[in-house]
């Protein structure tokens, strides 16, 4: 996968005189990102920017500056060394492409875990270690890595702002080498320490949209014709036609325009029938919910009849469930309270007492019908998947072979 980086934004890095307190820091050119520069140079390490160059996404009218653009202005504020690193294509092949599939095929993606996965962990990461030689890399995420002999990840101190749910994907031996400055901080303070410094991005907006979707509309990066298509009930009765599955997601309530004297859910999606399945709020709702693809980051707790918390998606308190199943790829748990809407292609995050994140996969369908209306596991596109995964292994092994020559 073709990942190139530009010429320096100003000063060429320089290593510092301790390789390990060398740190890349991944710079979107927001407030967050930002102050994790400030605070990690002010703490005496010596800080590398690095800004992703990502696909334009098509149509963007927005009136503010994007894809990182003002990264090198805070770089150049902080006296740092900056690089952009264009991932356009590597951005294409392993967010991209498979969101519009995932979309086509019934399910509801999660790119911002993907890219965190993927690209940032996985392909930059590498290409860091073998480029600069550094070892250590920080992001602006509100979470925290939690040293105490063995290294792991938390919820941040501040609960409304959470992201750990976005970084379970984290390998387990990157962990210690991963660094959250903003873990234990709240916005109002990150947003103050901006002002103080002056940097330029101090009173920038949160973006809340996709990076790679036009004015936050998902529909916008599909590139797929709607189809219409058949309203079921639970029963498979036809109830009305739909604009085309792309436009449904488990749990939505607004848009198929079918009038039932009571409120009805999208309950499922079926790409093979192109039909989605309405029914009413207790038959969104589901206690067992399982997941595959997945990721541990503490391994003494996978065990079945084991307390936790799991979360279905990113808002929200993790709610208490008991892990039913658990092997390397696969997970299972049962929930104390039915929860609203698990949807295939969402994840499951789980946490410990102690706010720990212990695993998390992707969603499976555990919402069960008559009609059999769920969407189609990842399973049924293994050969896609292994072909995804066998370019990223590619990648990431030169990468690997690189640093070691060094």
């Amino acid at each position: 996968m073709n990942i190139r980086l530009d010429a320096p934004t100003l000063d060429p890095w320089k290593p510092g005189g301790d390789p390990n307190r060398d740190v890349a820091v991944l710079m979107s050119g927001g407030v967050d990102s930002s102050v994790t520069a400030k605070i990690l140079r002010d703490a005496g390490w010596n800080v590398l920017g690095i800004t992703m160059k990502i696909p334009v996404a098509e149509g963007c009218a927005a009136k503010r500056s994007c894809c990182g653009l003002e990264a090198g202005y805070v770089a150049r504020d902080l006296g740092i060394a900056h690089y952009y690193l264009d991932v356009r294509d590597a951005f294409e092949r392993l967010i991209i492409d498979p969101f519009r599939r995932d979309y086509e095929q019934g399910r509801t993606p999660s790119p911002c875990v993907d890219c965190n996965t993927l690209l940032k962990f996985g392909l930059v990461w590498g290409f860091i270690e073998s480029e600069f030689g550094i070892r250590n890399l920080a992001t602006g995420h509100y979470a925290r890595v939690v040293r105490s002999g063995e290294t792991y990840l938390a919820r941040a101190a501040d609960k409304s702002r959470d992201q750990s749910y976005f970084l379970y994907g984290i390998p387990r031996e990157r962990l210690a080498f991963f660094h959250l400055p903003l873990g234990e901080m709240g916005k109002d303070e990150v947003r103050r320490l901006a002002r103080e410094a002056k940097l330029p991005v101090a009173r920038r907006q949160d973006s809340m949209e996709l990076c790679f979707a036009a004015e936050g509309d998902y529909r916008a990066a599909l590139h797929a014709p709607a189809e219409k298509g058949p309203i079921l009930d639970t029963a498979g009765n036809v109830i009305g036609e739909h604009e085309g599955i792309t436009n449904y997601t488990i749990g939505q309530r607004k848009g198929a325009r079918v009038a039932a004297g009571k409120p009805l859910y999208v309950v499922g999606i079926s790409a093979e029938a192109n039909s989605i399945t309405l029914g009413t709020r207790h038959e969104a709702e589901s206690r067992d919910v399982s997941a595959e693809d997945v990721n541990v980051l503490v391994p003494e707790l996978m065990r079945t009849g084991e307390t936790l918390s799991g979360k279905i998606r990113s808002q929200g308190e993790p709610a208490r469930c008991v892990l039913t199943e658990a092997d390397e790829a696969h997970i299972a748990v049962r929930f104390d309270e039915p929860q609203f809407a698990p949807t295939p292609g969402q994840r499951l995050v789980l946490y410990d007492a102690e706010s720990r994140v212990v695993a998390g996969g992707v969603m499976l369908n555990s919402i069960q019908h008559p009609r059999g209306v769920s969407a189609p596991s990842r399973r049924r596109k293994d050969h896609e998947c292994k072909t995804r995964d066998s370019r990223l292994n590619h990648a990431t092994d030169r990468q690997h072979a690189a640093s070691s020559a060094q």
